[in-house]
């Protein structure tokens, strides 16, 4: 969902000295006003094609796609951080909610221009909510190749939905495979002026974009498409344009919709919400506002929500942060969020004095927009990366496009969140007990490997465990310590678990693991803990009273500390490292 990072300029001032809204205009120059007033020229070129494409994609009025747009703008300019982050209208999340939507009213029926409006406005709330109770964490519910097999099912979806346009056919109902079959039978049916229309939409903006990204081929084209289809007169032959854009600017209003039909919308948010917050968070990240700060994810969660509860008051839709346009304002030279706001004044002045200007765009121009963003959001590199490096993840990307396909686009993006946090869960309960063994010369313990020499310590085994400590391994983890002891070669009189790797430990561990301890007691088996690095787990550990079960001196800072220490503790009146000696010349 991201273009690759960028580092930002130094000359940009921090932003530590925060200021409580309108953040990104802390500490700002007159000589930053320039670079904003140039970025926010090409922003509103970039925007104005593609806003009105987005609206048309989600079956919306084009006039609806600029209040998101204008929505998005200034409440993230207000409540947002990051300096560049153009929020609006976006075709990531638009077929995912046009398609719960469609599944409860009527494409542009009364119900539906309702129901999209509260759904942005509970959709924001959540964002808020999410940025208020710091849930940033929940972005990275979505691994690398389920996203990239869900933008791949999204860019699908985009181009079905489309190709009718551009091809000047009836738009088909149903789900996805369904379209594809109408689409077939009725290729024969093509009006050759709107495809060549789209297409050549579609390739203007394609030359542009490997040319530079500063160059608006999206308005070049649609431009283009509209002089030609005036001065041709190719109304008349077919070619289906907007007509008339209703040049009103948005008015603050409630949404107002049955209490069951909120319920339903209730799943439907929750699915966009998760979808914007990885967005959000992968694009804050790629273009953060200071190279020396971490951004603030969670307050540009709330920067975007409060855009969607406003996209709602104006009777739009959800917005999101866009990868590709805030690209634009970071590589024109964006000082702040007065960029966005620029584009937003030229939005405005387009409603209200040039709508005129709108009537002639042809439907097969934006189709071609739409064309291009759902070939731009395929991730082909990290496809190819994933299938030459992991089978079984490249199992998942291939599930992920196919649940989006198959099901109804809202049921698969809940699919792929699913298979993505099942995917982590399977990770975890792979982590098995391994022994360690001390690097000659030094006094580092290593998991032990064919690759790598390493010695042992007699009577004393050293076992890791890589992952948080869970009900979703401890079963495993003991299990594989006690086969451990049971293929040791000699008696075990000493157990220290290197504990670098466990980050947490809850209820279900912390019970297993007092059992084990148990067990090597009865056993005549000394157990210590070393280099518990994690401070919750440290907590865990005096929370559930395993350090009392333990007893003094039985945490350490090194592997080494532990081994020194336990061999010097008494055995039957004698020391642990004496009784070993003289087992060892008995033998």
């Amino acid at each position: 969902m991201t273009d690759k990072p960028r580092i930002p300029d130094s000359r940009f001032v921090s932003t530590k000295n925060r200021w409580p809204v309108f953040r990104s205009l802390g500490a700002y120059k007159a000589s930053d006003f320039t670079p904003d007033v140039v970025a926010g020229l090409t922003l509103a070129a970039i925007a104005v094609p593609e806003q009105m494409a987005t609206a048309r994609l989600g079956g919306f009025p084009a006039e609806v796609g600029f209040f998101a747009f204008l929505a998005g703008t200034v409440a993230f300019a207000i409540f947002g951080d990051n300096r560049f982050l153009s929020c609006g209208g976006d075709s990531t999340i638009t077929p995912i909610f046009a398609s719960g939507l469609a599944a409860l009213a009527a494409v542009a029926s009364d119900a539906h221009a309702a129901l999209a409006p509260a759904l942005a406005i509970m959709v924001g709330f959540m964002l808020v909510a999410g940025g208020i109770f710091r849930l940033g964490w929940i972005a990275d519910l979505l691994s690398i190749p389920v996203t990239a097999g869900f933008l791949v099912g999204i860019s699908a979806h985009i181009m079905v939905s489309q190709l009718p346009t551009v091809l000047g056919l009836p738009s088909a109902e149903g789900g996805l495979i369904e379209r594809v079959a109408m689409l077939a039978v009725h290729l024969k049916e093509v009006n050759p002026w709107s495809a060549l229309i789209g297409f050549g939409v579609l390739t203007i903006i394609i030359v542009a974009e490997r040319i530079s990204a500063r160059i608006p081929g999206a308005l070049i084209g649609i431009g283009l498409a509209a002089a030609t289809v005036a001065l041709a007169g190719l109304q008349s032959r077919g070619v289906a344009v907007l007509d008339s854009v209703s040049g009103k600017l948005p008015a603050l209003a409630i949404p107002e919709i049955p209490i069951d039909q909120a319920a339903r919308l209730l799943s439907l948010s929750l699915v966009v919400t998760i979808v914007i917050m990885v967005q959000t968070a992968a694009t804050t990240r790629s273009f953060p506002s200071d190279p020396e700060e971490s951004p603030d994810v969670d307050r540009d969660f709330i920067g975007v929500g409060a855009g969607s509860i406003l996209a709602g008051m104006f009777g739009a839709f959800p917005v999101d942060a866009s990868p590709p346009r805030t690209s634009i304002v970071a590589e024109t030279g964006g000082r702040s969020q007065l960029a966005g706001l620029i584009a937003g004044l030229i939005i405005i002045a387009l409603l209200t004095l040039g709508t005129t200007l709108l009537r002639f765009i042809p439907n097969a121009a934006l189709g071609g927009v739409l064309l291009f963003v759902a070939l731009r959001i395929i991730r082909m590199r990290e496809a190819v990366k994933v299938y030459q490096q992991s089978i079984a993840e490249f199992a998942l990307f291939v599930a992920t496009i196919a649940a989006i396909i198959v099901l109804p686009i809202e049921q698969g993006a809940v699919i792929g969140i699913v298979l993505s946090f099942l995917n982590g869960m399977w990770s975890t309960t792979r982590a098995r007990a391994t022994i360690f063994e001390r690097v000659p010369g030094t006094s580092v313990w290593w998991p032990r490997s064919p690759h790598v020499e390493g010695e042992q310590e007699p009577n004393v085994i050293v076992a890791g465990f890589a992952a948080p400590l869970s009900f979703l391994n401890a079963y495993r983890f003991r299990s594989d310590v006690l086969q451990i002891l049971q293929s040791s070669p000699e008696k075990v009189l000493v157990v220290v678990l290197e504990a670098t790797g466990i980050l947490e430990i809850d209820f279900t561990a912390a019970q297993i693991l007092i059992d084990l301890i148990r067990r090597l007691r009865a056993n005549n088996i000394a157990f210590a803990i070393a280099r518990l690095e994690s401070t919750r787990a440290q907590d865990a550990i005096e929370r559930f009273g395993i350090d009392r079960l333990l007893g003094p001196q039985r945490i350490f800072r090194t592997v080494e500390e532990a081994i020194r220490t336990l061999r010097r503790e008494p055995e039957n009146g004698r020391f642990r490292g004496e009784v070993t000696a003289q087992r060892d010349s008995s033998s």
